[in-house]
């Protein structure tokens, strides 16, 4: 590819993309999953402090995220990606 970008980067952008086609419900639980392993391959492990057990979602998408802490870049696109595709398999149905 011109760009240089590895195929999992590429392969990673369609599936954020193909995400938000997505017409289907989506549970809370795969928001929270594909939202963790986003923000792994994007930041890394999470290296914010915990939100206050008050804020309920903050503390969701906080804990999600942590759970994947020790998860490579590359494993966390790979396992984005596998998500997605389920997800939009799910809605073929």
């Amino acid at each position: 590819m011109a760009s240089g970008a590895p195929m999992s980067q590429v392969e990673f952008e369609m599936a954020c993309a193909s995400l938000k086609q997505l017409k289907g419900p989506v549970s809370d639980q795969e928001k929270l999953l594909v939202y963790s392993f986003y923000k792994q391959a994007t930041q890394g492990d999470c290296n914010i402090p915990a939100p206050p057990a008050t804020d309920v979602k903050a503390k969701a998408k906080w804990e999600a995220w942590n759970a994947n802490k020790g998860t490579s870049k590359m494993d966390a696109m790979r396992i984005y990606i596998a998500k997605v595709e389920e997800l939009k398999k799910n809605e073929a149905g």
